[in-house]
């Protein structure tokens, strides 16, 4: 039984993405999906957009870390961000431009004129917001397959439907029953499993950390007049729905959270329906149809931060989870952070100015 130096749970963006950059460190790298293919869950449900902001100030820097890398692969399409509220939410505008102020992150207050100028049809109610210019839709589909690409190019082995039965340490390996898919062997175990992360970390005798699977809705419609294709990504300051135009069509979200076991996530009609009244408060545009809804879980650990290195109490066990709906846009760099943390290698340029110990496990034990 050949023996790795690294098995890595789970082959979304985030499994993909780590198990490429220890490749190209020339470890031998296992990478174990227990679905027919990789991305099913999270990554290929994804509302494919890169936003400073998204996550929060702490999120920022693993977000412009990534930035330059997504740009000169290809994946970022321009395309700008407007969080818009009414005249009731301007102490919400405030704080957000307070939040985000000395994070990098390109951001300015704008008024009535500039909402309008950029999203026709909007109610009047709506009054002041915040441009973000470096917003861009993310080609998600095309960034997974590149990581999966880099596996392949450096013999990263991957085994399809192959979910982890059981973990043994023994001599300073793990002993890995998949079921069917066989038995493997490696030095390291890395937890990249998404909304099973805690059920993955059980199940190898560490403590769970209370990762939280959340329902996010989304729906594309057909809308009378059609979006302009250049039109922003526009997100509520409050938080109840954003939507952007998707090749002539709109993506709406309710912008929901709903606690949920790991599971394959399908939308709920509520969910739908609440999508659509919001957006009839914003636009006075008429929704023709409903074309297509889908759901995926976006998962959190208690502090809403991503779990980045070993655990502190299991030899040969590390997390790369937690990573809500931000972890598409911050793979490169937290990817690359996340290899240089488990092998000992010191920082590059990308992930110079990240702060480890934001994200380091052991600060939930």
């Amino acid at each position: 039984m050949k023996t790795y130096d690294f098995a890595i749970i789970g082959a979304g963006i985030a499994g993909a993405s780590l198990a490429a950059e220890l490749g190209q460190h020339g470890a031998h790298v296992l990478l174990l999906e227990a679905e027919d293919q990789p991305g099913y869950h999270a990554t290929g449900r994804s509302a494919a957009f890169w936003d400073e902001c998204y996550g929060g100030p702490e999120i920022v820097p693993l977000t412009l870390a990534s930035g330059a890398y997504l740009r000169d692969h290809g994946f970022l399409t321009k395309r700008g961000a407007l969080y818009i509220g009414r005249q009731s939410d301007e102490e919400r505008l405030a704080s957000f431009m307070d939040r985000f102020s000395d994070t990098g992150a390109g951001i300015e207050r704008v008024g009535a004129s500039m909402l309008h100028a950029h999203v026709a049809g909007l109610r009047t109610d709506w009054t002041g917001g915040i441009w973000e210019p470096a917003c861009a839709d993310i080609d998600v589909a095309g960034l997974h397959a590149h990581f999966l690409a880099l596996c392949r190019a450096e013999k990263v082995d991957l085994e399809c439907r192959a979910a982890l039965k059981t973990a043994d340490r023994i001599k300073n390996s793990w002993r890995l029953d998949c079921g069917k898919a066989g038995i493997f062997a490696a030095s390291v175990l890395v937890n990249a499993a998404g909304a099973w992360a805690d059920d993955v970390a059980v199940r190898v005798g560490a403590s769970a950390i209370g990762i939280q699977p959340l329902l996010r809705t989304v729906v594309q419609l057909r809308t009378d007049p059609a979006p302009a294709p250049d039109q922003p990504l526009v997100l509520d300051i409050s938080g109840n729905f954003y939507f952007k135009p998707e090749a002539g069509r709109l993506w709406l979200s309710p912008h929901d959270e709903k606690p949920s076991e790991p599971c394959d996530a399908a939308p709920e009609e509520l969910a739908v329906a609440t999508a659509i009244h919001r957006l009839e408060q914003v636009v006075n545009w008429k929704v023709e149809a409903v074309e297509k809804r889908w759901a995926g879980l976006r998962s959190f650990a208690p502090d809403r931060l991503p779990i980045y290195g070993f655990d502190p109490r299991v030899e040969g066990f590390a997390w790369f989870a937690g990573q809500g709906g931000f972890g598409i846009q911050t793979s490169p760099a937290a990817a690359r952070l996340v290899a240089q943390l488990l092998l000992g290698e010191p920082r590059d340029e990308m992930t110079r100015c990240l702060d480890a110990s934001l994200y380091d496990p052991s600060r939930f034990y």
